[in-house]
């Protein structure tokens, strides 16, 4: 069996695994990608990214100015019932779709000389003290000095890690859709319905992405998709009309379900996890894509002295854990406390009209749910 030596191994190619590949790449580092897809696909996503990310994307050497994306900066959000709330986003943002940036950062990785593996499934690894890891697919094994994974919200890879919360049954599932509808392409508007909330955005081309959390049990009592977005998602008018009259540009939505919001560790036995393999994102904590991107910054940061042999392997990680604690934990704490009102019925319809009449503390929550330029 051959053996392929790098400097890098990073499992999972979404936002985090690729802006990391590009990073050590760009530093002529050798690096290997794994993604079990193939490119462009789709992800479930919300597809809005703050204006925190751009200046980091663009140094990635993506052309985000030639795009001709949405500039969003303004948020609407309405209770199960339809009432509205309407705050202007200070940072603002724009929109693009993972099948587009996904598929650009992926060309821009192979340009700078990351070995991107399609369609590869990674079964397990292995760290051996002062050699580094050793990574297995089916029919192959990498060696490789660092190992980050990537590997998004829920895995077989956490199953055989036997990360805790694979022990829990979770209640959650996402459902994402493409659609073309009179949007207005400033806007990220965020619906709420019983037990979960829907958000919608202007990307590239004229569309939107359409995005929902919806718990498990309401579709096992609806008994298929289509029926609880008819019974469910429409009792708020705002989805009834958005159902009824959209194009939807797929033949089937893009699901994921039984995913965890919990913490999750940075650091397991060696390996850097970044992205959603790091801590899940609760959609209300701002924009996972923003986060993903800075993580993998932070990442690179972290361990690129540490394969200069400016410190050791324990400094790397102790600095990357660290960091990644303060720049996202109270963005999450505040996301989690959000979704614990949002999508609940009774509670959303009370926090709207409990917050309605105070303007600055809608705009402090709102500026808690984004970073800063980095």
């Amino acid at each position: 069996m051959k053996e392929n030596k790098f400097d890098i191994l990073i499992v999972g190619g979404g936002l985090a695994g690729l802006a990391t590949a590009i990073q050590f790449a760009q530093k002529q580092h050798r690096v290997a990608l794994f993604e079990k897809e193939h490119y462009p696909f789709h992800k479930v996503c919300g597809e809005y990214i703050s204006n925190e990310s751009w200046e980091f994307i663009s140094a990635l050497g993506i052309p985000l100015s030639e795009l001709e994306l949405p500039k969003i900066n303004q948020l609407s959000i309405s209770d199960p019932k339809g009432n509205m709330l309407h705050e202007p986003l200070e940072l603002g943002g724009f929109g693009i779709s993972r099948y587009t940036l996904d598929k650009l950062m992926k060309q821009r990785a192979e340009t700078f000389g990351v070995t991107v593996f399609e369609g590869t499934e990674v079964k397990k690894w292995e760290y051996t003290e002062g050699l580094g890891f050793t990574l297995f697919t089916s029919d192959q094994h990498y060696s490789g000095t660092l190992l980050f994974s990537a590997h998004g919200k829920r895995s077989k890879l956490d199953s055989w890690l036997n990360r805790s919360f694979m022990k829990k049954k979770e209640p959650y599932l996402a459902v994402k859709y493409h659609i073309r509808y009179p949007v207005n392409p400033s806007e990220i508007v965020l619906h709420n319905f019983k037990n979960g909330y829907c958000g919608m955005s202007a990307i590239e081309e004229g569309k939107a992405c359409l995005c929902y959390l919806a718990h498990a049990d309401d579709l096992k009592a609806e008994g298929s998709i289509e029926a609880l977005e008819q019974h469910v998602l429409a009792k708020n008018p705002h989805l009834a009309k958005i159902f009824q009259e959209a194009e939807f540009l797929y033949e089937k939505p893009v699901v994921i379900s039984r995913f965890s919001f919990q913490p999750k560790k940075q650091i397991i036995d060696h390996v850097v996890y970044i992205g959603d393999a790091a801590g899940l994102i609760p959609p209300l904590s701002g924009n996972g894509m923003s986060m993903a991107l800075h993580g993998a910054k932070l990442a690179y940061e972290a361990f690129e002295p540490f394969l200069r042999g400016k410190y050791s392997r324990a400094v790397a990680e102790s600095t990357y854990a660290k960091n990644w604690k303060k720049n996202f934990s109270l963005r999450l704490r505040v996301g989690r406390s959000l979704q614990a009102v949002f999508g609940a019925e009774e509670k959303t319809i009370l926090f709207f009209k409990l917050i309605r009449p105070f303007g600055s503390l809608r705009r402090y929550l709102v500026r808690l749910t984004h970073g800063k330029s980095f």
